[in-house]
């Protein structure tokens, strides 16, 4: 029976799985981490809105029904693809017949000067947690020295909509700590800013929402500054490209992705920017048709043919990890394989409560209250367990009703961080 390995258990990897689930193959899922964690709400576990376990779920519950799957919790240190096999970090060594890579990406911090020593970025379980324990810690210290001199900002770097989402939390979240928690922190020396290189929020999306969410953002206190380069970053702030001087209590890293570093990017095959593995039409690799490369690790194509390649989201990892799996099949059976054709579904951020953006593909685009039940509705969907719908959405309601809500915890085991 055909060895099927899969490394990665984010959207395109379990996509690809459950493509092969019940299938006369044997499918190896392997990851570092044990369980499958829904990137798109990390900034909520970072602003303590929501807890790691909600938006995390164990990958051998996800897997257990599917007889012909098995979970190894393990990282993959190299892959040899004229051997097909990989290696793993405790030394053994697993063959394939078939090699689905869906490794994702990692913070990109693009030759900024003390960035990778200095900021924290918001990609992982990992980040999440350790952001949320020093933004309170940095907010309980100002609590404890309300007299004391010193930065006072807490610094969003990026314009995406990472950047604006967690922009739009950290100003709830100084509300909160205000209203409930009774922090003496003063709002005229707190603030929240966010800084971006490009002359607009939001890249990407129709200019229009890019306009609302920076007015949405200044309207609720965050300070957006667009149009400005970040040079370096320090312990204490960042330098800006023009010298400028900006103190901070925390500096969040939203400045967009990368796959260097990551097994994707050591692979010894053609890579395109940012490190993106380039691949074929049907998403395998030139010369190896058995290994498919999938999701962010991927410069994955728009259209067959077409130069134009397809952005990191959620949705194209989906898409991408569940084409793969059926191309597997195809191989298997001698038929030909189909090239991918990415389908636009629209792009979402949200603001803040009762603030998003929609963009759907026909062109209609959805803004405020509209827009933030479409991307409450969305998110609910593709958010795996019954258990974490449940929860996330009765924590989302009762956080509308009653801001005291919240996991407002320091936890001294949430992870090292950067």
């Amino acid at each position: 029976m055909d060895r099927v390995v899969v490394i990665g258990c984010g959207f395109a990897g379990l996509q690809a799985v459950r493509q092969l689930a019940g299938a006369p193959v044997e499918v190896t899922l392997v990851d570092q981490r044990n369980f499958h964690t829904f990137q798109p709400l990390l900034y909520q576990v970072a602003t303590a809105g929501l807890e790691p376990g909600d938006v995390a779920y164990p990958a051998r519950t996800i897997i257990r029904r599917r007889r012909n799957v098995v979970f190894r919790h393990g990282r993959v240190e190299t892959v040899d693809l004229e051997g097909r096999t990989l290696r793993l970090g405790d030394g053994e060594v697993l063959g394939y017949d078939y090699l689905i890579v869906g490794t994702g990406a990692t913070a990109g911090f693009f030759g900024v000067e003390g960035a990778a020593a200095h900021a924290h970025p918001l990609y992982t379980l990992d980040d999440a947690n350790h952001l949320r324990n020093l933004v309170l810690t940095r907010l309980e210290e100002v609590d404890a020295h309300p007299a004391a001199d010193g930065p006072l900002r807490l610094l969003v770097v990026g314009g995406g909509a990472t950047g604006v989402e967690t922009a739009g939390a950290l100003v709830e979240l100084l509300r909160v700590c205000i209203r409930y928690d009774r922090m003496r922190l003063d709002r005229t020396r707190v603030e929240v800013m966010l800084v971006d290189g490009a002359s607009r929020l939001l890249v990407g999306f129709d200019e229009e929402l890019g306009r609302y969410a920076a007015q949405t953002l200044r309207s609720r206190g965050v300070v957006v500054r667009l149009g400005t380069a970040v040079d370096t970053v320090t312990d204490d702030g960042v330098r800006l490209a023009g010298g400028e001087r900006l103190d901070a209590l925390v500096v969040v890293w939203a400045g967009g992705v990368t796959v260097e570093g990551t097994l994707a990017g050591s692979l010894a095959v053609a890579h395109g920017r940012g490190g993106r593995v380039a691949v074929g039409e049907d998403l395998s690799l030139a010369g190896h048709g058995e290994v498919f490369v999938v999701g962010d690790a991927a410069a994955v194509p728009v259209a067959p043919g077409g130069p134009a390649v397809a952005p990191q989201l959620a949705q194209v990892a989906i898409q991408s990890g569940r084409h793969a799996g059926r191309q597997v099949l195809r191989r298997r059976a001698g038929r030909p394989t189909e090239p991918f054709a990415y389908e636009d579904k629209g792009m979402m951020a949200t603001v803040g409560r009762r603030a998003a953006v929609t963009q759907l593909p026909n062109g209609l685009v959805l803004r405020g209250t509209p827009g933030w039940l479409a991307w409450l509705g969305l998110h609910l969907v593709y958010l795996i367990g019954f258990r974490n719908r449940v929860i996330v959405l009765v924590n989302w309601c009762w956080r509308y009703l009653n801001w005291p809500g919240g996991p407002r915890l320091i936890d001294a085991d949430a992870g090292p961080g950067p």
